[in-house]
């Protein structure tokens, strides 16, 4: 039988592989894998179902498919940098046990709802048995190494689910940055053009699908992370609502914040990928009772061409203003002089390149049937200045000190224990006290546990609960169903020049009040800029009504099909650059 000839054909070749990774963590090079130019037809943009069709007529086996595609990582990554650790073996071994499955399946085989799906992971997501370098170099001092014990709860789904994990994507130090420079692999390059930036801190996943690494992989997002470099990429990033999925076993840079879900290079990819991940989970509070909140999955039930047909979007008019959000914004014991200094540090205008994009694009929402509001009264800037009151940084240590007890290697289970181990702290993003790119007039805030603290209601609560009824109240005055706005507020900067006389920052973004009221937002591709880089559009929606929100992205993804995969390159400025 041709499949179980296959198979063989792949233990065969699993026992002469090197166990090289394309990464920082060994030195070992891993061994090329050639294959026929003819497969790049078949797989080039290939969805999920498309994939699917393919294993049913058995046209490929698994181990060929995730061959081709480490084929493709190992002859780009060098050039773009978008994979930190590309796991050889185990995505070998994994095709090869589900070809044997399949094998002695048969006909009757059932096959899982990501089965053969070759995804990546963000480098701050757990694996089990790989180092969780979250982007920092200080995770992979040898010896030291901060080897998961064991898998985060998406990678747990996602492997029950079939998918084939090829490696984890490059991120900037604990996800910290607009742009994805990091310590532990140095920069990623966008598709488009490699010169510019792909957004942070999910710039290695989008860059990889985008590329066609990999048909999927995970974001996080604190402030952005996974929308913005969504859009600069042509990919579809989901925002779910806060508690819709679990981010145990994720390094958290601020995990009142935090967030995780999809990114692909379509909605129907993205809506499968949801319902695998999605689900309540006992190491994440914020899961439990989910699921009697949420719309519930499959989530490609909701993938309809005429969702869009009588629904009403709002356009947020701070957003147009550029009136900034502090990221992790401003605590209650703020002084005033110090609320309104870092206000107008974080006013963002909107370029007008962007706008005239943004406007091009929301033609599409109309063509599909919907009409979008334009007033001042939409989320205004006092909306702006209510939500920047979510002050989530005296909370941050608590997130490492419970990751590092669950998901840290055998020698440290708390960032004192790393200190002892390592003999330097970590650093203060992620467990609070002096921060060098602070203000040096002003004292380190207390870091204190969100449960216990008596200013928590002050700092993230009240704030909290006055900004979402402010969203809730904007919907309902006006009938909207939910909001556009420009996924970022400019284009994608070339990082081999000074930008506003500096190096470049990434390209910012004006949405992070998402994450501070925990709604769910998705970034569609809406068109490129003239200069051929890509444009995102970004929606969001009520709270819970991710279906209704992938509906949308669905219907304005058919009407509009802008979408256009790049054009890499095998040589070039930046090859292998730190």
């Amino acid at each position: 039988m041709k499949i179980r000839a296959r198979v063989g054909h792949v233990l065969a070749l699993l026992a002469v592989l090197e166990t090289g990774c394309l990464c920082a963590q060994t030195s070992t090079p891993a061994r090329k894998i050639a294959l026929p130019e003819a497969m790049d037809q078949d797989l080039l943009e290939i969805t999920i179902p498309q994939l699917e069709q393919l294993y049913r007529s058995q046209k490929y086996t698994v181990a060929e498919v995730v061959r081709w595609h480490i084929a493709r990582i190992q002859k780009y990554n060098g050039i773009y940098r978008a994979v930190q650790n590309l796991d050889m073996s185990g995505a070998l071994a994994t095709a090869a046990r589900e070809d044997a499955e399949a094998a002695a399946g048969g006909s009757n085989f059932a096959r899982p709802p990501l089965w053969g799906v070759p995804i990546v992971t963000k480098a701050n997501t757990s694996i089990q048995g790989l180092i969780t370098t979250d982007g920092w170099k200080g995770y992979m001092i040898p010896g030291h190494e901060l080897i998961a014990p064991k898998d985060a709860t998406i990678v747990r789904k996602l492997r029950a689910a079939g998918a084939v994990i090829l490696g984890q994507t490059n991120m900037p130090d604990f996800a910290a940055s607009d742009t994805n420079r990091s310590s532990a692999y140095g920069r990623t390059g966008n598709a488009y053009d490699v010169r510019f930036s792909p957004g942070g801190s999910s710039g290695g996943t989008v860059t990889a699908v985008t590329s066609n690494f990999a048909l999927l992989g995970n974001g996080t997002d604190t402030g952005n992370s996974i929308r913005m470099p969504a859009a600069t990429s042509s990919v579809v990033g989901v925002f779910p609502t806060r508690g819709l999925v679990s981010i145990a076993g994720i390094a958290p840079l601020d995990w009142l914040l935090d967030n995780t879900g999809p990114i692909a290079r379509d909605v129907t990819d993205a809506a499968i990928a949801l319902s695998v991940i999605a689900g309540e989970d006992p190491q994440d509070p914020r899961t439990i009772g989910s699921a009697a909140k949420a719309q519930p999955g499959p989530y490609a039930q909701y993938l309809k061409s005429q969702a869009l047909q009588g629904k009403r979007f709002g356009v947020p008019a701070f957003i147009l203003a550029g009136a900034g959000i502090p990221f992790q914004g401003i605590p209650a014991s703020a002084l005033a002089s110090e609320v309104a200094a870092d206000t107008a540090a974080a006013r963002l205008p909107l370029r007008p390149e962007t706008r005239a994009a943004f406007m091009e694009a929301i033609e599409g929402l109309r063509a599909a049937g919907a009409t979008v509001v334009f007033d001042d009264s939409i989320l205004p800037d006092s909306f702006a200045v209510t939500v920047a009151r979510v002050g989530t940084v005296p909370y941050v240590r608590e997130g490492t000190e419970r990751f590092l007890a669950e998901y840290g290697p055998a020698d440290y289970h708390s960032a004192d224990q790393y200190r002892k181990a390592v003999g330097s702290a970590l650093p203060a993003t992620i467990i609070g006290g002096a921060d060098e790119t602070k203000p040096k007039d002003r004292p380190p805030l207390m870091q204190s546990a969100f449960e216990s603290d008596p200013q928590a209601e002050a700092n993230v609560l009240t704030p909290r609960r006055k900004a979402l009824e402010a969203y809730n109240e904007t919907l309902d005055r006006l009938h909207l169903d939910g909001f556009v706005y420009p996924a970022t507020q400019m284009p994608p900067p070339d990082e081999t020049m000074p930008q506003d006389g500096k190096i470049s920052e990434g390209p910012h973004s004006d949405t992070g009040w998402v994450n501070m009221i925990g709604v769910p937002a998705v970034v569609v591709p809406g068109g490129f800029y003239t200069d051929g880089l890509p444009f995102g559009l970004e929606l969001s929606a009520r709270p819970w009504k991710d279906g209704d929100l992938l509906g949308w992205a669905y219907a304005y993804e058919q009407a509009t099909r802008h979408r256009r995969p790049p054009v890499l390159v095998e040589k070039g400025l930046l090859r292998d650059a730190r």
